[in-house]
């Protein structure tokens, strides 16, 4: 699939505890990304962070915690990613949802002759 120079990034925040539908929220996320045609997404788990209620999440050893950040990042043109957001705010009951424009960039193998 081909993205054009300027693209869209969406950032959604949770927990790893968030669920939706019987499954992690950013698994039900990813997948339902992928059903609507988006270009590419990626979760990223996170080793500490807090959010709203300022309450610490950290993967220490003497502090584990069940529900560690998670942002899933998904990146495609500014029509298809606003078109996403309706389906992602039936999805959450919580957690932060940021937007920006990013430049694409891609780095593609060399055909062997």
């Amino acid at each position: 699939m081909k993205l054009p120079e300027q693209a869209e990034l969406l950032r959604v925040f949770i927990g790893e505890s968030d669920r939706h539908e019987g499954r992690p929220l950013y698994e039900a996320i990813v997948l339902r990304a992928r059903a609507c045609g988006l270009a590419g997404a990626t979760v990223l788990r996170s080793p500490m962070g807090f959010g709203a209620n300022s309450r610490l999440h950290t993967a220490k050893i003497l502090r584990l915690s069940d529900d560690l950040p998670m942002v899933v990042e998904i990146i495609d043109e500014e029509a298809k990613i606003e078109a996403f957001l309706p389906v992602l705010d039936t999805m959450m009951d919580g957690g932060l949802v940021t937007l920006e424009k990013v430049r694409v960039i891609r780095y593609q193998q060399h055909q062997q002759g």
